[in-house]
């Protein structure tokens, strides 16, 4: 649902107020113990943020995939840890049940995952099974009234907190590829289901990701999310809504990045006068603005494109390509600026340097997008 002018501007303004005043200054704070206070995460369900795409009658805001975007920019401005908190609620940890599930399934779930008391995942990555979503090893072998689940699921971000899980699961071992993969509603605890310890990563600290074991695990048929075999095709529709999101996330981060470059160059002085009055660093800074507006407005037009419900295969995938691979360029050029201080922790550029180095990888790597684009392109004639 697209908000009405007035009710989106304050949305978004209460938003960029809480990342300046409440966020930012714990940054440091949350990046050095590996864990978002409890009292943020509490805020963020009190402004609703985990409840942004979820439909109204079950207590979400149900913004439309533009308006979505436009709350991420702001979110983009700090370290994307805190988005993380609620971004599977937002995203691939819940779109799957409000695009594929029944009355019964959504009334029971939608309520939890809208005020932010269940936190979702999305188990697809597998060890075998990672650009190749496809090679899905994870069995479900029906039993009776249920299915019984077992393999691993790796990477998935805010396991150890989920209440809910979707997993993708080979129900059909013959099929090939997608065509005998479907997908399950997993309660978090559920006997059998394990998570493993958080992974030590290069970035993003604060945002935890684990390995989800599943040793016989059952599920009862009625968490089934759609049909049996059509569990590639959830996680497709998924992703393409989730890389608008990614993308969204990468334009604030370089918007932020570019903030704090002009400001620093603005301060830091050589030679007797400002950085900033230097040719080749306003070259840099103009290099970053162009692709942050570029990318910025790819995000926008196909964000409303999927609003009037147009195919947007491509264009997801083209918004989340450009825009991972522009954050970094942006991210390396604000070292380059900072110069040691860019190197050291204490303008936390070096920090968003690792931060962004992810985006190129989860939800589609670069190189599985480009290949999106073109067989695309190539169906669309040019």
């Amino acid at each position: 649902m697209a908000l009405d002018a007035e009710t989106r501007d304050q949305l978004i303004d209460t938003v960029r107020r809480f990342v300046a005043e409440r966020l930012r200054p714990i940054e440091a704070q949350v990046a050095e113990a590996n864990e978002v206070p409890a009292s943020a995460i509490g805020e963020m369900r009190d402004l609703g943020l985990f409840g942004l795409s979820i439909p109204e009658e079950y207590g979400g805001l149900d913004l439309s995939m533009e308006d979505e975007c436009l709350v991420i920019f702001e979110m983009g401005r700090t370290s994307p840890a805190f988005r993380s908190e609620f971004g599977t609620n937002v995203g691939i940890g819940s779109q799957g049940l409000v695009m594929f599930g029944n009355d019964e399934q959504k009334a029971r779930w939608l309520p939890g995952i809208a005020s932010g008391q269940t936190v979702t995942s999305f188990a697809l990555t597998e060890p075998e099974a990672g650009s190749d979503s496809a090679n899905v090893q994870t069995r479900a072998v029906l039993d009776g009234d249920a299915y019984v689940l077992n393999g691993s699921k790796r990477f998935i971000t805010n396991a150890a907190k989920a209440g809910l899980f979707t997993v993708m699961a080979r129900t059909n071992p013959d099929a090939k590829g997608g065509a005998g993969v479907s997908a399950f509603l997993v309660p978090g605890d559920s006997p059998g289901l394990s998570v493993g310890k958080p992974e030590k990563k290069m970035g993003q600290h604060g945002a935890q990701i684990h390995d989800v074991i599943f040793d016989n695990v059952r599920v009862p048929v009625e968490n089934r999310l759609g049909a049996e075999g059509e569990g590639f095709k959830v996680a497709m529709r998924v992703l393409d809504k989730g890389r608008f999101h990614i993308a969204a996330l990468c334009v604030g981060v370089a918007e932020r990045l570019i903030a704090d470059c002009v400001a620093y160059a603005g301060e830091r002085k050589q030679f007797g006068q400002p950085i900033a009055s230097f040719q080749l660093i306003q070259g840099m800074i103009a290099d970053c603005k162009t692709e942050a507006l570029a990318a910025r407005a790819l995000v926008l037009e196909g964000a409303r494109k999927r609003d009037r419900g147009e195919n947007i295969v491509l264009e997801a995938a083209a918004a989340k390509y450009f825009a991972s691979e522009m954050v970094g360029r942006v991210a390396d050029k604000a070292v380059q600026i900072f110069g040691g201080a860019g190197y050291v922790a204490d303008h936390g550029i070096e920090r968003l340097y690792r931060d962004v180095r992810i985006f190129r990888i989860y939800e589609g790597t670069s190189q599985v997008q480009q290949l999106v684009i073109a067989r695309e392109t190539m169906k669309r004639g040019g």
